[in-house]
């Protein structure tokens, strides 16, 4: 196979961790580090993995060097990104050591992390696997959507399970803080365990709202809504592809999360002679905890 030559970019300011860049899955999330990378380090090499209109759209977007639809066109990166669907990630890292002959860290972007660290166990030494999530996205997805500003303040976890994982990890935090999130570490079941609640059960919940109330008011009685009804169901576009692997892989936590929700609800449940203090006790905290979650959303 030929070499794979960057193009001719202006210097870098300063020494980018990794030379050549390959992503495979070229969304949002892919589409958008590619752009963030680009902006820091002009000379990198970035090398982009997807569907042919996928890869035409971004080489028309400069924000890659070169691109196609087979993971092998990963062979000559120092660092390959998963940015496909969680079960595509963990098929794709089955043929990673096939595709790739020399070293190179290897990471992911998936919602779940448990699944493809057990899966790297088989890689060889020379991949150092570390899984990752930028906790960063937006309200509809795609390569179009994509923005070299999205991970700026959002924080990106990193499971290395190894010694040597951590320092890939070490390297690979380079990267990160340079497109401004904020590593933060943590096991995987730990991490499967905190976006169940912070984002697959708000997805669901959501979507699951969404549904009731458009299959029982209709398009008419949409019209009439306001806007509570709007930003209480933003999330209800999220296409159901990408949260069907999700479900798979994180299938404990979400039911966990999903019965202490009913639980509630079926709490504040009206009946006949019911006593107001579950619905109280229920708003004040979410009042409070609501509060709590402006407060860290605010500028440091």
């Amino acid at each position: 196979m030929s070499k794979l030559l960057p193009m001719a970019h202006p210097a870098d300011a300063t020494p980018p961790p990794f030379g050549r860049i390959a992503i495979i899955g070229f969304g949002l999330i892919g589409a958008s580090l590619a752009l963030a990378v680009r902006r820091l380090w002009p000379s990198v090499l970035l090398i982009a993995v997807d569907r042919r209109d996928v890869i035409e759209t971004a080489m028309r977007m400069h924000a890659a060097d070169v691109g196609g639809d087979d993971p092998v066109l990963a062979a000559e990166a120092d660092l390959v990104v998963l940015a496909a669907p969680v079960l595509a990630n963990i098929s794709l890292l089955a043929r990673l050591a096939d595709d790739i002959p020399g070293d190179a860290v290897v990471t992911d972007v998936g919602s779940t992390k448990r699944d493809i660290v057990i899966a790297a166990r088989t890689l060889p030494p020379r991949l150092q696997f570390v899984g990752g999530h930028p906790l960063a996205g937006a309200a509809i997805g795609g390569l179009q959507a994509a923005r070299d500003d999205l991970f700026q303040g959002r924080p990106w976890i990193l499971t290395p399970a190894s010694d040597a994982a951590q320092a890939a990890a070490t390297r690979l935090t380079v990267l990160i803080d340079a497109v401004g999130a904020r590593v933060r570490m943590m096991p995987p079941d730990a991490h499967d365990s905190l976006v169940a609640y912070l984002s697959h059960l708000p997805q669901l919940a959501a979507s699951a709202l969404m549904h009731v109330v458009g299959e029982h008011v209709g398009a008419d009685g949409l019209a009439l809504a306001g806007r509570g009804l709007r930003d209480t169901t933003r999330l209800a576009s999220s296409p159901a592809d990408i949260w069907r692997d999700i479900a798979a892989s994180n299938q404990d936590h979400i039911a966990r999360a999903i019965d202490e929700l009913v639980a509630i609800l079926l709490r504040m449940k009206p009946a006949p002679n019911s006593p107001p203090e579950a619905l109280d006790h229920t708003f004040d905290s979410a009042a409070e905890w609501k509060r709590v979650l402006e407060r860290a959303a605010e500028p440091s």
